[in-house]
């Protein structure tokens, strides 16, 4: 990962200096690079740690420009202003220049990928980020949408979040060469981790601790975003309530906040959640069964569980 992260800085180098401080900006706010990770550990997992060489970094920091470029994009459809504790790129540098740098990051990690010479890799980092495209358009229109229910919600998250953690694992299985059935192997269980770990974020945005969080509670609400533990209560609360909770929806209401998490509480919404995205990690780790022991893959099962059990 440190070498991953070496590359990193040295590929964002732009002669244009806004580039760099907007890409630095956001790159060295640091995250948890849970998508690189998941890269190199499948490279591992399925044939060993001589393999996790100059492409296996190359390609892990791709994917690490992919989301980067999504989280400056994100934020300036959002409107937000906080990330990982501090302001957003937006918020300092304003909207333009934080979807043009997102641009360019999109555009330098396909300048990574055609270096490496490898066909499916660039069909499945396409194929990818258009998906996560269409997620992004697909949240666009549930915005401040009371009637989105959880089968609408769980179509954008695997678009914006499960496609991009599906394709670095299978993008470390095939790096490894490994046969076809431990790369669908690799591909679900990111897949299910990326379901289990926007969901379990999802809980986050109503149950954490704000500062630990790196962002203000409420976020999604006040951004209209109906994500799962409000749509279940507004599934399971009586006609008043739900009524209720449908208006703050359509108005992106975060003065009632409180209200809202009275409602949550009150129909299990977090409990329930978390249930779904502990569903999702057990079928992360099912899908790793058929692949060989080793610390790679021991070390995957543990993101799984990490997945559903943190509180950042």
């Amino acid at each position: 990962m440190a070498a991953v992260d070496r590359l990193i800085r040295e590929r964002l180098k732009s002669d244009v200096v806004l580039i760099n401080q907007v890409a630095e900006y956001i790159i060295g706010a640091g995250g948890k690079r849970l998508r690189p990770m998941l890269l190199l550990l499948a490279t591992g997992a399925a044939g060993g740690e001589a393999l996790i060489d100059a492409k296996a970094h190359q390609l892990a920091a791709v994917v690490e420009f992919i989301h980067t470029a999504t989280l400056l994009h994100d934020d300036v459809v959002d409107e937000s202003d906080m990330r990982r504790g501090r302001r957003t790129a937006n918020s300092v540098w304003g909207n333009a220049a934080s979807v043009l740098v997102g641009d360019f990051l999109y555009s330098r990690s396909f300048q990574l990928m055609v270096e490496l010479q490898r066909m499916e890799v660039m069909q499945i980092l396409a194929d990818t980020t258009n998906r996560i495209a269409e997620g992004e358009v697909l949240q666009l229109l549930h915005i401040r949408n009371p009637d989105t229910d959880e089968a609408a919600y769980l179509r954008v998250v695997e678009r914006k979040t499960a496609v991009l953690f599906a394709a670095a694992t299978r993008l470390g299985g095939l790096l490894a060469d490994a046969p076809a059935e431990h790369c669908d192997a690799l591909e679900t269980f990111g897949l299910n981790l990326g379901y289990a770990f926007q969901i379990a974020d999802d809980v986050l945005d109503y149950a954490a601790d704000a500062d630990a969080l790196g962002k203000n509670l409420g976020d999604d609400l006040a951004e209209g975003k109906a994500t799962l533990p409000l749509i279940h209560a507004i599934a399971h609360s009586d006609a008043a309530a739900s009524a209720r909770l449908r208006d703050i929806v359509s108005n992106g209401d975060v003065e009632s906040l409180d209200e809202v998490m009275t409602a949550i509480r009150a129909t299990g919404g977090l409990d329930y959640s978390r249930r779904r995205a502990s569903e999702y990690a057990t079928k992360a780790e099912a899908a790793l069964a058929t692949l060989p022991s080793n610390p790679y893959s021991r070390a995957l099962l543990g993101l799984a569980q990490y997945a559903v059990s943190r509180d950042t």
